[in-house]
């Protein structure tokens, strides 16, 4: 399919694609299960239906994957050329007069794409997916979602109505041993206690539902205004109680913070001069937030390589840990930037431009010791500090292993010995 490509192309795509993927997954998952643990908490303390759990994660996907995809790009282009320099397939490719810019070619056409695909997601896609799981969290909170009813306790679902369900099961369609309490205009109250019930809707009433009980007892107080001596036993094979359901508020529209705004909304806001000062601030935080952490993106290749390739005769990873550290430590900054010039304390250009200046001039610094100093280590002190402390750590182990080993005489193990020693 790709047979238009040089071989060298295909083969660099290849290497890269396969761990590029990879880690796009692996951080996606991660993501998303950590959010998944805390939305199932939320969800089971409000009595939601643990469907909404999964649409909630949805509207997240957006959002992880514009984290995910600068990551993932990364290491995918580290880990192949780390490939390429462990075997040895990097010297042959210099050595033939392939330069790395050249090598470069395929990465930074893959960049290319993944940079139009986050400016959809973090422009327009994620705005729109924020408001959304917003929406969803306050309807859950609401109760519009069917999260009003918890077992084992007394809810109130109407000014006058008091429910306890002891049991649920088939996901809330059947409900053991019910108690409630119903007071009316008159100055009644019902006491209703039932073995079973069930929830069913009406075809008159979208706001009214029928709590169907079965094989129960009404106790009716009819009050001292009746003159009754005493409340009326009343005993039922099945009785239906109609509930009116609370009137819900609507959800705000979108627009409540600046992350909601897709593009043309954001730059309209930013630049408006009918915009209130604290908010042109915040729009313009978030405009540049999201340029710079997209922009960063056309410097990862160049990253991945300055940090891909140990010193001779080393299989040393550290470059992958401190490509980690460096890109989560940029991206901390820039929430920090955000946050500050949203305040109005710093002006956006300074609170988020000027770490990407110093931390781009870091990586072309990087790279141009790679591809045009014979030799050259931008992190070769941080590789000859780790190569000690991985041999003396190597040492310490060894000579603790040597002082617990059984102490051999005569060809057996003497327990004795050791102990001795």
């Amino acid at each position: 399919m790709l047979n238009f490509l040089p071989a060298i192309d295909r083969y660099i795509l290849r290497l890269v694609i396969v761990p590029m993927v990879g880690v796009f997954a692996l951080a996606a998952s991660l993501f998303m299960l950590d959010k998944m643990l805390r939305l199932f908490d939320f969800v089971a303390v409000e009595g939601g239906p643990i469907g909404v759990v999964f649409r909630m994660l949805g509207a997240l996907v957006p959002e992880y994957a514009s984290l995910a995809i600068p990551l993932g790009l990364l290491l995918g282009i580290l880990l192949a050329f780390r490939k390429l320099a462990t075997t040895s397939e990097l010297d042959v490719m210099r050595a033939v007069g392939l330069s790395y810019g050249r090598l470069l070619r395929v990465p930074y056409a893959i960049t290319l794409v993944l940079v139009a695909v986050n400016v959809a997601l973090v422009f327009y896609i994620q705005p729109v997916s924020r408001y959304y799981y917003e929406q969803l969290e306050y309807e859950l909170r609401s109760g519009a979602l069917g999260a009003s009813i918890k077992v084992g306790e007394f809810n109130k679902l109407a000014d006058r109505l008091a429910l306890r369900i002891d049991e649920s099961e088939d996901d809330g369609r059947r409900l053991i041993g019910i108690f409630a309490r119903v007071a009316n205009d008159k100055g009644q109250v019902l006491s209703i206690s039932a073995r079973e019930g069930s929830f069913l809707a009406t075809s008159d009433s979208p706001d009214t539902i029928i709590l169907r009980l079965t094989e129960g007892t009404i106790i009716q107080d009819t009050g001292s205004a009746q003159g009754n001596a005493g409340p009326r036993v009343l005993s039922f094979s099945r009785h239906d109680l109609p509930i009116d359901l609370p009137a819900i508020e609507q959800f705000r529209a979108r627009g409540d913070s600046t992350r909601e705004y897709i593009l043309p909304e954001l730059l309209q806001i930013s630049w408006s001069k009918a915009t209130a000062p604290a908010q042109r601030d915040a729009g313009q935080a978030t405009f540049n937030y999201r340029l710079v952490e997209i922009v960063m993106m056309l410097l990862m290749p160049m990253l991945a390589v300055a940090l891909a390739i140990p010193p001779k005769r080393s299989t040393s990873a550290l470059g992958v840990f401190v490509s980690i550290v460096m890109v989560v430590a940029y991206h901390k900054i820039n929430q920090y930037g955000e946050d500050v010039a949203s305040l109005g304390r710093v002006d956006p250009i300074i609170a988020l431009w000027v770490p990407f200046v110093l931390f781009a001039a870091l990586i072309i610094w990087m790279y141009t010791r790679v591809a045009h100093v014979p030799g050259g280590q931008p992190i070769g002190a941080l590789e000859n500090a780790f190569a000690k402390l991985t041999k003396r750590l190597g040492k310490l182990f060894a000579r603790r292993k040597g002082h617990y080993a059984p102490v051999v005489r005569d060809g057996t193990a003497d327990p004795s010995a050791q102990a001795a020693e």
